[in-house]
């Protein structure tokens, strides 16, 4: 007698449901910690952002100042040719100090904001959610460097409208965004530092007038080294503003710079300043 075909192997009935149907009766297994991050950050810088489409006017009133720096202060200096800057006119000199200058005031305030969030209980929400710490501190720190990105967009074009001989090289452009977004995320990291050991807004606003125009004063960003007096050249060479403008100038105008140096010791800053918010942002949310 001829024996009987072999049955088919029997298919799990895991592996005979459509994956569609798969996905909704078993959700997927968890992104991995490396790749939690990376999306959390994206989604809470998008989040920060969402926040101008509702109001502009922040925008609109942080571009006036930068705007009379270099139509008043950049013009009136360059005309009588008060401070040496190696034959670079003093109004090409002073445009990549005050595309740090707007964007480091833009970020500096920023733990006003994460204060209003803790008392509004926003913070508190933000804090039971998986999302790190860490991604939290990023994600705002990353989008004060976006908004920032629109400051300097728009002192770069006054500053053509006044003749500054900027470079149009996308790759120097790139690199120019790069550097105010990594100089503005210090700033940034540095204010949420400062709310976190303050806890109050009017502290905030006190420290955060105390330090900025020291920190502006004290970096090359309207006057060279050389000019500087020996302990403010100290000053200078701890001031992250300092390599920010630094870098700026060597990529938009071409003058000497030492980029390396200034990208790492921003990178390093940027670093230091997100750990420090991080760890302070739980006694900021109790």
């Amino acid at each position: 007698m001829s024996e009987a075909p072999a049955a088919p192997p029997a298919v799990s009935a895991d592996r005979a449901r459509p994956d569609g149907i798969d996905l909704l009766l078993r959700p997927p297994a968890p992104r991995a910690g490396w790749r939690v991050l990376p999306a959390r950050v994206v989604a809470m810088c998008a989040v920060e952002l969402q926040k101008l489409r509702h109001d502009r006017t922040e925008l609109y009133t942080r571009a006036v100042q930068p705007a009379l720096w270099l139509l008043i202060f950049g013009q009136t200096f360059t005309r009588i040719k008060a401070i040496p800057t190696g034959g670079i006119p003093y109004v090409d000199y002073l445009a990549p100090g005050i595309i740090a200058q707007s964007a480091m005031f833009i970020a500096i305030f920023y733990g006003i904001q994460i204060i209003w969030e803790r008392d509004a209980g926003v913070l508190n929400k933000l804090l039971v959610t998986p999302t790190p710490r860490s991604a939290l501190i990023t994600g705002k720190a990353f989008a004060a460097g976006v908004k920032a990105l629109i400051q300097a967009v728009v002192v770069i074009v006054i500053a053509a409208l006044l003749g500054v001989a900027l470079t149009w090289n996308p790759l120097k452009l790139l690199g120019v965004a790069v550097v105010v977004v990594l100089g503005s995320a210090f700033f940034a990291c540095l204010s949420m530092t400062i709310a976190g050991i303050v806890l109050s807004r009017d502290r905030l606003m006190g420290f955060g007038q105390a330090i900025t125009m020291p920190l502006f004063f004290g970096s090359n960003a309207l006057y060279p080294l050389s000019v500087m007096p020996g302990w403010l050249q100290a000053v200078s060479k701890a001031n992250p503003l300092s390599y920010q403008v630094d870098a700026l100038r060597g990529l938009l105008i071409g003058s000497p710079a030492h980029l390396a140096l200034d990208f790492a010791v921003l990178v390093v800053a940027a670093a230091l300043g997100i750990t420090a918010a991080s760890t302070l942002l739980g006694r900021l949310a109790r």
